[in-house]
């Protein structure tokens, strides 16, 4: 069977909360992980209003403590943003709590405006340019190896999964050439996923850690019991993607009847270009969109995208997709 995990936005609807985002995350991490999900992972973003994962360590710490036996982690964490030493010092702090179970995914956007970007920075001086030498001195701090000069405490001698994370070649060819395992964004960024799934295979160094290349792509599914509900579903991620193109983003909204088809061809094409790595509607629909797109990427693990208003629409969909999951490996 194909592993299927699971990228967790933690959103903020309307008329809800950030503590009540949190604990909708923890909630869906357990039925992720009674489903047979293999990693649930949130992603650091920073200024949005709509999203509760900005302080990701914390994050993936309340998401482990609320479960038991699913890896937990980030998808990742923008290094840009911060000094290696301090995330060597967190994610060895969850490693310590707990062993064998943390994820660390590594990107070198912002996941944030520039103006957002500078107010964290402050007067550190690296960016995105920097950001392979970054990974490697990260690298040095787990591995206890000396060559920084300085001993992370906690970090050195821990052992996260360590990911690079991509939307564009330039994290395939980081991955291959550090012999680490990669992972697509094709969710929201699908131009380059074939282009990189082949540099990524072809370049592909084998390291301490990792003997031949692994790779996950990201795709969204909403799966529901009929195509209409799925659409429907789906609504809120489309109006909250038109948002944030349109410089106004906000809490995930709830689904709206026909939203696609009230943007005209123009933006309805915009959505379906951007968001073509989806699955959504019934199970069958969903099956056949899964199994296209793992027979067109041959992924060595699908990770599910679902931003969907409704907590108990967001567990079925997960449900329904975990279903498939063995169905299709069955048939296979």
């Amino acid at each position: 069977m194909t592993p299927y995990s699971f990228l967790d936005l933690v959103p903020v609807v309307q008329g809800g909360t950030v503590a009540g985002a949190l604990a909708s995350a923890a909630d869906l991490a357990r039925h992720a992980e009674a489903l047979g999900f293999t990693r649930y992972w949130v992603a650091e973003h920073h200024g949005m209003a709509g999203i509760a994962s900005a302080a990701t360590a914390v994050v993936v710490a309340h998401i482990a403590g609320a479960t038991s036996t699913i890896r937990v982690g980030a998808g990742g964490i923008m290094l840009p943003n911060h000094a290696p030493l301090v995330i060597a010092e967190q994610f060895g702090t969850l490693d310590a709590l707990f062993p064998g179970r943390i994820d660390l995914g590594l990107g070198r956007a912002p996941g944030s405006d520039q103006r957002v970007a500078q107010a964290m920075r402050r007067t550190l001086t690296s960016d995105a340019n920097d950001f392979p030498r970054d990974v490697m001195e990260l690298q040095s701090y787990f591995a206890d190896d000396g060559r920084t000069g300085i001993r992370a405490t906690p970090g050195a001698g821990a052992r996260p999964g360590m990911w690079i994370l991509g939307s564009s070649t330039f994290g395939a060819q980081l991955a291959a050439a550090l012999g680490l395992p990669f992972a697509f964004a094709s969710h929201f960024a699908p131009d380059s996923l074939d282009t990189a799934m082949t540099i990524y295979r072809r370049d592909f160094r084998a390291s301490a850690t990792m003997a031949r290349p692994y790779a996950i792509a990201a795709m969204n599914v909403f799966a529901a019991d009929t195509d209409a509900e799925g659409a429907f579903l789906a609504s809120s991620q489309q109006q909250a993607f038109v948002a944030l193109r349109t410089g106004t983003p906000g809490p995930l909204p709830p689904p709206v009847e026909g939203y696609r088809e009230s943007l005209g061809a123009q933006g309805a094409a915009m959505l379906d270009h951007v968001l073509q790595c989806s699955a959504v509607g019934s199970p069958t629909t969903v099956a056949r969109g899964i199994a296209a797109f793992t027979a067109r990427t041959g992924v060595d693990e699908v990770l599910v995208a679902s931003a969907i208003f409704d907590q108990e629409a967001r567990k079925r969909s997960l449900a329904i997709t975990a279903g498939l999951m063995g169905e299709l490996a069955e048939a296979a």
